[in-house]
This record gives structure tokens, sequence and C-alpha cells, in this order.
């Protein structure tokens, strides 16, 4: 299993922080081979299942994601997503969080545990390498875009 942590701080408020990382689709144009889709679609709330769809052809797998916890910032309040992974190929768990930051900015953060059915923990290293670069790389893209 692969843990990962990211953090940013960003001068947006909570609300637009929060609704720019919860806009599943977006997740998709950030990170390559992969498009999104959301079950119902929108409004998010727990129970939606997020799938998101990676690689290309014959080669290519859905991650489905269920939303376990949804508690959008509220009053200056920190908040909170938590998905679960529900596929056959990606196991584990996600969580999106704001909080108030210094000076009036907002402090995301992005945990992860990552496992990927029949790979030996010997490649955790790996993973986690290479999931710190992808969605670090996507979470930077979406807190840049409108």
């Amino acid at each position: 299993m692969a843990n990962i942590l990211l953090e940013r701080t960003v001068p947006l408020s909570l609300d637009e922080a929060w609704r720019r990382i919860t806009q599943w689709p977006r997740h998709g144009e950030a990170v390559p081979l992969t498009a999104v889709r959301v079950e119902p679609p929108e409004p998010t709330r727990e129970g939606t299942v997020v799938v998101a769809r990676s690689g290309t052809g014959p080669l290519g797998f859905d991650d489905p994601m269920e939303v376990t916890v949804w508690q959008p910032p509220e009053d200056g309040a920190a908040g909170m997503c938590r998905l679960e992974k529900r596929g056959r190929v990606v196991l584990g768990w996600a969580e999106l969080e704001v909080r108030p930051g210094p000076g009036g900015r907002t402090r995301v953060i992005w945990r992860e545990e990552i496992r990927v059915r029949f790979l030996p923990s010997l490649l955790d290293g790996v993973v986690r390498r290479s999931s710190r670069y992808v969605f670090g790389r996507a979470l930077n893209r979406l807190l840049r875009q409108p």
C-alpha cells in the first residue's frame, strides 16, 4: 500500500478551492489518459460514485470511488470529502480537505492510500512516487484553473 500526502496553500477562498477540487470531470482533464464520470450527476453527496476511466482501449480500467463523507466548507469552517475506492484494480481511499490558511489563504490537503491489486508490496515505492507526481500535477492544475 502506498500513502501520499499533498499540501498546497493558495490565494483562494475556502469555497472556491473546494469548488475547484471537487468538480470531478476536471480531474479527468488534469490526469493524462483519464476520463471521469459521476453517477448520479451533480450535485455530489454521500453515495455519489465518481468513476475514473484510466488507460486506453483494452488496457483501460475503471476506478470507481464512492463518496462516503461530504462536508463542504461552511461559514469559514473546513470542508472534507472522503472517497472509498471500490474497483477491481485500485483499492484504498482519498481525502480532499480545505481549511483556513495563513493570511486569508486556503490550505488544501489531499491524502490518499492506494493499493494496486496484483502488484507486490515491493513496488509500493514506485506507486507512491508516481502517484505523488501525477496527483501533485493534477492538484496544481485544478487549483490554478477556474
